[in-house]
């Protein structure tokens, strides 16, 4: 799967959630929601993140910097 430059999607061997923020070589640079350091993922193993599961990480995001967790 080659998701587009924006596209929420699910890391499955990491279970992580982000942002497709490109491509490189084999692999697809993904970002976690909210910012920070970028990971490769294998185009094999990403699929596009459900309505419930983007409106998680976003609500862990969100309780985070109201913790201050996050600048």
């Amino acid at each position: 799967m080659k998701p587009p430059v924006g596209a929420y999607v699910v890391d499955t061997r990491s279970g992580r959630i982000g942002i497709v923020m490109g491509h490189e070589g084999p692999y697809v640079q993904l970002r976690p929601y909210g910012g920070g350091r970028e990971w490769d993922a294998d185009p094999g193993a990403v699929r596009h993140a459900t309505p419930s599961e983007w409106l998680s990480a976003a609500t862990a995001y969100a309780n985070a910097r109201s913790r201050g967790e996050v600048p």
